[in-house]
């Protein structure tokens, strides 16, 4: 697979951020999206990414649950930084803890329009992309080991996440015959601003989720998520398809 331009959502932060950079490392173009509230910090990632390969990169304003928004992020990548081979549709949110009978629909609808629209749009108008380029891609998106195992006072986001894998079969069905393969991520407990409070009580996070805390285990970093992204991009990943992965320190078994 020739190299071009990846395209990483939600990236001014976190794991998207370690995506980003490993990707420029991997030594693509990269580009990087996030809501205006964080504009600043998609600048200054931007510079860091040309610091780390010399190649363009570019940033981009949108909020990924609105479909023109997606669409015109995704022809303007295309038309700054050349042919798109990956998409990483990374960007989600969460809210507060809150039982299923507490959540409002507004509440609910909101994680929804970030968490599994927003991907929807990304894999949509990503593989419209790579379908007229005619040379096939990778399109990855942020499930969760929340979406493969659920916990207590998160069932807005735990449905969310699981959706994105049936999704991301559905998607790795349709595009196969054109050469692009459709994978997720799942990450276990990872050291980001939204786990914080658990940094130094890991167990308690476990316990939420009816885990038991393995005497190995830590909390992952940002950048074990963005290896194995990392490989899902890659050539050598061409048999992968239809997959979600779940890099979580072996918190969860499959």
């Amino acid at each position: 697979m020739v190299l071009g331009a990846a395209l990483v959502t939600g990236a001014a932060q976190g794991i998207g951020r370690a995506i980003a950079l490993r990707l420029a490392k991997d030594g693509f173009k990269v580009a990087v999206n996030d809501v205006a509230s964080k504009s600043d910090q998609l600048e200054r990632l931007a510079q860091d990414i040309k610091k780390v390969n010399g190649k363009a990169s570019h940033f981009v304003v949108a909020d990924v649950s609105k479909e023109t928004e997606v669409e015109e992020m995704v022809n303007a990548v295309s038309k700054t930084l050349g042919e798109l081979r990956v998409m990483v549709a990374n960007a989600g949110i969460i809210t507060r803890s809150k039982t299923t009978i507490d959540y409002s629909a507004d509440e609910w609808d909101k994680i929804f329009a970030v968490n599994t629209r927003g991907v929807f749009l990304s894999y949509k108008y990503a593989a419209r992309q790579m379908i007229a380029q005619g040379n096939g891609g990778r399109i990855l998106g942020a499930s969760s080991l929340a979406g493969r195992k659920a916990g207590l006072e998160a069932s807005a986001y735990c449905a969310s996440k699981f959706a994105v894998r049936g999704l991301t079969q559905s998607a790795a069905l349709e595009l196969g015959k054109f050469g692009i393969t459709v994978n997720a991520y799942a990450p276990g407990f990872t050291k980001t601003a939204l786990n914080e409070p658990f940094w130094d009580d890991p167990g308690s996070l476990l316990r939420k989720y009816g885990l038991v805390m393995p005497s190995y285990f830590k909390l992952g970093e940002p950048e074990y998520i963005a290896s194995l992204v990392s490989y899902l991009a890659s050539e050598e990943a061409h048999y992968v398809t239809g997959q979600t992965i779940s890099p979580n320190g072996g918190a969860l078994f499959d």
